[in-house]
């Protein structure tokens, strides 16, 4: 599955990063990597929480990107 994510720096300069389709799901790293390993394992872990109390899943994504000549 894909979801979006947002990524930020906050004024420790950590990398924070959040799911808009998950609300609170959000997690944060040192570098951007880590921040995105950080959060891929958050969003596996809401998910297994959604399923235990049967709760409905957020679909994934499907984005397209589309290039227009400026």
């Amino acid at each position: 599955m894909k979801y979006r994510v947002l990524v930020e720096v906050d004024e420790d300069g950590m990398f924070v990063v959040q799911v808009p389709s998950l609300p609170g799901c959000l997690s944060q790293g040192e570098t951007r990597k880590e921040a995105l390993k950080n959060i891929e394992e958050a969003i596996a872990v809401y998910l297994e929480s959604l399923q235990a109390y049967d709760e409905p899943i957020p679909p994934s994504i499907y984005e397209e990107l589309v290039e227009v000549a400026a």
